[in-house]
Parts: C-alpha cells; structure tokens; sequence
C-alpha cells in the first residue's frame, strides 16, 4: 500500500467527508493549493447515462470565459488561402502533405489539431497515430471546420474539450489555481452548462450521480449535486 504523505493527509483532513456546495467547493480548492508550480483545477462527473447508446454519447467542447491558463500549440492542416487564414488566426503549424509526413515521422509538436473538410483524407492517413493520443479532429468538438479563423481562436482562447466515458464518467481541467475565485467558479459554469445543454432527452432521473472538484495535488472535494442542474 503506497504511504501517504503528511502533506496530502493534512489535505484530507481539511476536506472532511461533507458534500459542499459549488460556492463553498471553490472556496476549499484555494486552501488546498500545496505544490510549488500552479496546479490545474479539475473537475469529475459521473453521469446517469449510457454512453452505449448513441443518443446518449455526450461529446464537444466549450471555451471557457477566463481561458485553461494552458499554452496552447495549434496544428492546422489547409490548403490555398485556408492555409494563410490559420495562419493569420495564429496557428503554430499549417500543412497538408508535408505535416502528415511529420506526424509519421513522429514529430507531433501540437496539443490541438483542427482540419479543413476537404484535408480529412490526408488526416486519415495518420489516424491510427492521432486517435490513441486524443488528436483527432472531429467535427463535433469544432475541430473539423471551414471556419479555421473561429477554430484556431477558440482553441487558443480556452476551449476544452469533453467525452463521457463508458461508465458515464467525464473530467475536464477547467484552469489554474491561481486564478481568483470568480474566474474558477465562472469556468467551472461555463463547463457545467455546456453539459446540461448537451443533456439527451432519453436520459432518466437524476443526471448528475456525483460530483468531485480537485487540483492537480489535492484530494477530491465532493460537491453536492442537487443546484449542479440549475447552472446555465
């Protein structure tokens, strides 16, 4: 059994067993701050879905109000005057041929990728490379557009992105705890309304099973999931 360190113990203790509201829950991630670098806010969702059926798959992806406080390098694969559109929105790299030949080389030097329609049989080519690291484009998460400008801004400016598992599991990092309290909770917002927007009608009873906030170091502050289905 791995041994548990005085820091993190003392943590524990200062959480206690109580299901806390989201106001409360982001009050108690501030006295939890306790590693030297700036650790990310986290949140964890158990939803009373199925992702088994197809209706009730939640997927997308939000841009957050006060950003992920992540440097993100955005990848783009374009051709003719879409190509100087990523690059004029601010893409890290822009290509088509000569950046799938990069990926088979294993050179992946981006944390998004976003794709013109018409680039996707290029993309497919390096699929099996992409899709176990996360990085394939989907049209579902804004990543396979025409509207590079609007995709490249979005994944610079805060987008995340979301996927329940097949035990109805999700979990986002939704910015950094140096941010001020309002900043985290109006994040924290913006992620919850987007999954109950994405809410499937053939979903019955509660939605929310249970709820966890943490940080990078930190144990998990449950919170009460009973005002989660009122955020907008």
């Amino acid at each position: 059994m791995a041994k548990i360190s005085k820091r993190f113990k003392a943590l524990v203790e200062n959480v206690g067993t109580k299901e806390y509201s989201l106001d409360e829950a982001v009050s108690k991630l501030k006295e939890l701050k306790s590693a030297k670098f700036d650790e990310s806010v986290e949140v964890s969702l158990n939803l009373n879905v199925d992702p088994r059926h197809a209706d009730q798959m939640i997927r997308g992806a939000v841009v957050l109000p006060n950003g992920t406080g992540k440097t993100v390098r955005v990848a783009v694969f374009a051709k003719g005057t879409k190509m100087d559109e990523a690059k004029a929105a601010g893409a890290d790299i822009v290509g088509n041929d000569d950046l799938a030949a990069d990926i088979q080389a294993g050179k992946i030097d981006f944390d998004v990728l976003i794709a013109t329609p018409d680039c996707m049989g290029i993309v497919g080519k390096v699929g099996r490379i992409l899709g176990p690291k996360g990085l394939m484009p989907n049209p579902k998460v804004g990543t396979v557009t025409m509207d590079v400008t609007k995709a490249v801004n979005d994944a610079k400016g805060g987008q995340v992105t979301y996927r329940v598992d097949k035990k109805g599991n999700m979990q986002a990092a939704v910015g950094k705890i140096s941010f001020s309290e309002q900043a985290i909770k109006e994040n924290i917002v913006a992620f919850l309304g987007a999954i109950n927007k994405a809410k499937p009608s053939t979903a019955k009873g509660r939605f929310y099973t249970s709820s966890t906030f943490s940080l990078t170091m930190s144990p998990a502050v449950k919170v009460s999931t009973s005002e989660l289905m009122d955020v907008k």
